[in-house]
């Protein structure tokens, strides 16, 4: 058996002297296709930085957090299993690097290279893979704050996928993207996941859940607020409740928007 992607029973994490995660539990298997959708605040970033070893849960009984069967990891070494998007990679940066040299440095979890990186000819090769698959190739001499906001996302999920990672992890992917590109992001994800990828959406917006997205995770106040198939979580009672306001969900080819 495949260990789970994670398995978090019981977590409390703190920001600053805040409660993100109160006492969650949450299991995803590897492979699965999931949306982890909730308002501003509810513990979504939280949840994404435990699952990358950013933050730790406290300690107490009956408390439990394993990723991929492990509940210690070097975090070098488990970046090679998750490939992770997030939007804040270029704000702690002091670089401008090129769109090649952001897809190397996923190799040593960096943004952009740095004098005592080394990376190899097979590196290089595997990036411009990597962003010939995400259709961003003529990016790789390019200097990254130089590409538009949706040539950004793909040169950061190409920098995602050098290690040919088991599961994606997107943080809110289409954020600033029109609507041409968030057509093109949609149907790339689709065929990452058709081909075996794991993909986990941690957003606040419908339109984001591809039809292979198969399972939705709805969190409130650190909390699962609710968990299961898709049809049945994305209704407008759950959404109403969820957002505190009336919500209208309306599906279209296994695509969501909300009214």
């Amino acid at each position: 058996m495949t260990a789970p992607l994670i398995d978090f029973q019981e977590i409390t994490v703190m920001r600053d002297e805040t409660v993100a995660l109160d006492r969650l539990s949450l299991s995803i298997a590897a492979g699965e296709n999931v949306a982890i959708i909730g308002p501003n605040g509810c513990g979504k970033s939280t949840l994404l930085k435990t699952i990358t070893r950013e933050l730790y849960p406290l300690y107490h009984e009956g408390s439990s957090a394993q990723i991929l069967g492990r509940a210690q990891w070097d975090v070098a070494e488990l970046r090679e299993h998750l490939g992770v998007v997030s939007n804040d990679l270029f704000a702690r940066s002091e670089r401008n690097p090129t769109g090649l040299e952001v897809v190397v440095s996923g190799f040593f979890s960096s943004f952009g290279l740095w004098p005592h990186h080394e990376p190899t000819p097979e590196m290089f090769e595997r990036s411009r893979g990597a962003l010939r698959q995400m259709g961003v190739e003529h990016l790789a001499d390019r200097h990254y704050g130089e590409t538009s906001s949706g040539e950004r996302k793909r040169v950061l999920i190409s920098r995602a996928l050098v290690h040919d990672p088991q599961t994606l992890i997107l943080d809110e992917p289409s954020d600033s993207l029109d609507l041409a590109m968030l057509k093109d992001l949609q149907s790339r994800l689709r065929t990452l996941a058709q081909a075996g990828t794991g993909v986990v959406l941690v957003t606040h917006h419908l339109h984001e859940i591809i039809p292979e997205v198969s399972r939705v995770v709805l969190l409130k106040r650190g909390r699962v607020f609710r968990d299961g198939a898709k049809r049945e979580i994305l209704n407008r009672e759950n959404l109403s409740e969820l957002y505190e306001i009336d919500v209208e969900p309306i599906e279209r080819d296994g695509f969501y928007q909300y009214w």
